[in-house]
């Protein structure tokens, strides 16, 4: 896998200040997508132990709230395995720190059982994410007081309470 950039104390992309890690390979291709060059599964720097680290470290002081992931398109199939091995870790190592995910995909459909995203790494990674950020940008659907998302399709999802109830729950602080 490869990631596109690593932002540090970004408040844009999730709740708090927060370490954003951009990865590389999309095949959603949304026009006017803010972030076209993530689409090339080989834009950018290798995704290594190295690049783990590096994130780990960044979110170790109390003020940073957690990471998230974007893309590109975190849930393409050649991106869970590495993403999985990040949550992961970070969640044995901070527990207290929360990670959200942004998809094109829609969690109900695409991320579950026979959906067209869904990978022997699925279920294992999402049982790590809190927020999922899902769907693809609209550009007819855009509005820039809506937070954390571009357009008004995309939902802001409780993962761990979807999991718990089995239906999709959405995260209503938000507007």
């Amino acid at each position: 896998m490869n990631y596109g950039n690593i932002k540090f104390y970004d408040v844009a992309n999730g709740e708090g200040v927060r370490t954003s890690l951009f990865v590389s390979g999309c095949r959603n291709n949304c026009e006017y997508c803010f972030n076209k060059e993530t689409w090339d599964f080989n834009y950018g720097s290798e995704f290594t132990e190295e690049t783990i680290n590096i994130i780990l470290k960044s979110i170790e002081p109390n003020y940073i709230n957690g990471l998230s992931i974007l893309g590109g398109e975190p849930m393409e199939e050649e991106n869970q395995k590495e993403i999985l091995k990040l949550v992961k870790t970070l969640k044995e190592k901070y527990s207290n720190k929360n990670i959200w995910l942004y998809t094109g995909y829609l969690y109900d459909k695409d991320l579950q059982k026979n959906g067209k995203k869904y990978t022997d790494f699925t279920d294992e990674l999402i049982s790590f994410i809190d927020i999922i950020i899902d769907g693809k940008f609209v550009e007819s659907l855009k509005n820039v007081s809506l937070q954390f998302r571009g357009s008004s399709n995309q939902r802001i999802i409780d993962v761990q309470e979807s999991l718990k109830t089995k239906q999709v729950v959405h995260v209503k602080r938000f507007k």
